[in-house]
């Protein structure tokens, strides 16, 4: 796809593109930016969600409905970026859900579709916009999870699809090396969202409740200021929460040890799938 950026453009104001932008990690990046001046472009696949924040945060945001599985939706997304602003900055990748079974009881389509979101989606979003950031020598961020990093379980489809998004954006920053442009690995915590009551039980149908504390969690809000600062210094990697940070660590030195940690951790939930084996 190509596209000449409108030469009416002002430099001083930077545009960015942030999918999953509905609810969660992404509504809230979309407020973060446009109330630093931003101009944002808010995907997600809820239109009222849209229009609602573009309402609010009247006159920055640009609300765009599509889905990130579809490579077409996101290059118009992109013409729709550089339409309305001229050029295209940053991207965030932000879209994601989740699901929480057993491998030896989860549909291979839970698994698929976990990965063409979360994955698929992701590289979506990047490849149509890469191009434009690379004109710009701007950013790209892609919102993973401590998941890819640490296998997490009864959320292998999830850890596996986080694990194969740093492994995408790593060899990317490393192709894009002298361009100017960054690359962002953020991997929040367990984060207040929707996305527990989302996530797809073994038979692809929402668990509709979190098995988490979420207002224990941190917000929504907190994870998208920690990403903006992140960004604007070019950081490679934002590893969030105490939690977080130590599992990371403790993964890379006694993961064997880790395992045992980790089973015990998640077989608390309510509900947990682990029981059944405990």
């Amino acid at each position: 796809m190509e596209s000449v950026p409108n030469a009416a453009y002002i430099r001083c104001v930077p545009s960015v593109w942030i999918t999953g932008a509905s609810s969660g990690i992404g509504e809230a990046l979309v407020k973060q930016f446009a109330r630093a001046g931003w101009q944002v472009l808010a995907q997600a696949r809820r239109e009222e969600r849209l229009k609602a924040l573009s309402t609010e945060l009247a006159g920055n945001v640009l609300p765009f409905v599509g889905d990130v599985r579809d490579f077409a939706a996101c290059e118009a997304a992109v013409r729709s970026a550089l339409e309305r602003f001229g050029r295209l900055d940053a991207v965030i990748a932000n879209a994601g859900i989740s699901h929480r079974a057993l491998v030896q009881e989860v549909s291979l389509n839970v698994l698929r579709e976990v990965m063409e979101v979360n994955f698929w989606g992701a590289v979506h979003t990047i490849k149509a916009a890469l191009p434009f950031i690379l004109r710009s020598r701007g950013w790209i961020v892609g919102v993973s999870s401590i998941a890819g990093f640490r296998g997490l379980p009864a959320r292998s489809g999830y850890s596996a699809s986080k694990f194969a998004l740093n492994g995408f954006l790593e060899s990317l920053r490393t192709e894009l090396y002298g361009t100017g442009v960054s690359v962002l690995i953020a991997a929040p915590g367990f984060t207040r969202s929707e996305i527990r009551e989302k996530a797809l039980t073994a038979d692809g149908k929402p668990q509709s409740e979190s098995p988490l504390p979420e207002e224990r969690l941190m917000s929504a809000e907190a994870v998208a200021e920690a990403i903006y600062r992140a960004m604007l210094r070019r950081q490679k990697y934002l590893i969030l929460t105490r939690q977080g940070k130590l599992t990371v660590w403790l993964n890379r030195f006694i993961p064997g040890w880790l395992d045992r940690i980790v089973f015990e951790h998640f077989a608390r939930e309510p509900d947990s799938p682990l029981k059944s084996i405990t």
